[in-house]
């Protein structure tokens, strides 16, 4: 089952092809980076009154070496407060603020990074943040009162900040997204359910699950990101957004347990670096994961729905270890089952549990 292309977010597809440790550690960065520009922050605070007194800013954060490129200027070293980096707005130059944003150190400052960086920037203004950002790999904040916005720049990341409404408005329409692909999810976990039960599968019903479980991560993702955006006013789509991923992960490492075994961590890795183009595909994934051009059938160990029982985690192992897979458990009689678990309380408790499970199963209840 391929999701189309208009069902997910422009933003949600990856371009890039940087190694996934260089991105998400750019991607933690710079969800730190956001979280100084929450509603009700200071800082936040200062900028949406300079944009609304229409006027224009360059405000820099400080970081090692940031006085070889700065010229001119005074100095403050004042505590920082909103309404005097707004006073300070009012002055042409560059304001310096400390590294931890407590302090307002210079003020009335020209920059002067190297021109030679590239920029995609045309006012002068945007030019020298974006410079000076890739330069000294530092935070660098441009109001512009000609757009009416205010843009930030952290290395080599170029971000604009929204209206708190208009993030909340994008927030909520990415988690009805949200919420249409948790449907789909959760109708092909009840069939995969019976196709486990029945030794029914194929690995496109795997690939259909797993497919399905990377896209709700991904989206998952984008709201995240949204909600630090929004800090107290995303509270609602917070709770809303706990609600659709709870055990999700939990269930996805349990589907990589049951059809990979020995090599989940490296099937994990590998649906981890997956691009959002690739991941729309699931000829792709059964490509990749299962080395198979062709659709064929595949057994689950079936720890997933066993850690449905009550069973114990060792008991559940010592199933998954004498039996080739989830349909040869519910097909055991009592004696195959007690020669395993050497316990006839324990035995009789489990093919009372399987029995309530087969029965949700075949009604297309969720378990």
């Amino acid at each position: 089952m391929n999701i189309k292309n208009e069902e997910v977010p422009e933003l949600l597809i990856e371009k890039k092809k940087l190694p996934r440790s260089k991105k998400v550690e750019k991607k933690k960065d710079f969800i730190d980076i956001l979280k100084l520009f929450s509603p009700g922050v200071s800082l936040r605070t200062a900028l949406d009154d300079i944009l609304r007194a229409r006027m224009g800013a360059l405000i820099v954060v400080d970081a090692k070496g940031i006085l070889n490129i700065v010229d001119g200027g005074f100095r403050v070293n004042s505590k920082f407060s909103p309404q005097k980096l707004v006073e300070l707005a009012k002055m042409d130059g560059a304001i310096i603020l400390s590294e931890d944003l407590k302090k307002i150190l210079y003020a009335n400052t020209l920059l002067t990074p190297d021109v030679r960086i590239p920029t995609k920037e045309t006012g002068t203004r945007h030019k020298a943040a974006e410079r000076t950002a890739k330069q000294m790999d530092s935070l660098v904040i441009a109001i512009s009162e000609r757009k009416n916005k205010i843009t930030i720049y952290h290395g080599g990341v170029t971000h604009e900040l929204e209206e708190s409404s208009e993030v909340l408005r994008r927030a909520t329409e990415t988690l009805q997204i949200l919420e249409k692909q948790k449907e789909i999810f959760n109708d092909l976990i009840i069939n995969l359910n019976i196709l486990e039960i029945n030794q029914l599968v194929t690995v496109s019903d795997v690939c259909d699950v797993l497919q399905r479980i990377e896209i709700i991560r991904r989206i998952s993702d984008m709201v995240r990101r949204y909600l630090v955006e929004l800090g107290k006013q995303g509270i609602i789509v917070s709770m809303r957004l706990k609600e659709l991923i709870k055990n999700l992960n939990k269930e996805r490492e349990m589907i990589l347990g049951d059809y990979f075994k020995s090599k989940a961590p490296k099937v994990d890795t590998i649906l981890n670096n997956f691009n959002f183009d690739f991941l729309l595909e699931t000829s792709n994934l059964s490509r990749i994961l299962f080395e198979e051009l062709h659709d064929r059938a595949v057994f689950s160990k079936g720890g997933r729905i066993l850690n449905k029982t009550n069973l114990l985690e060792k008991d559940v192992r010592l199933l998954m270890n004498n039996f080739e897979s989830i349909d040869k458990i519910f097909g055991a009689n009592k004696d195959d089952l007690l020669k395993i678990l050497k316990n006839e309380s324990l035995v009789s408790s489990l093919i009372h549990d399987l029995d309530n499970l087969r029965e949700k199963i075949m009604a297309g209840k969720r378990i």
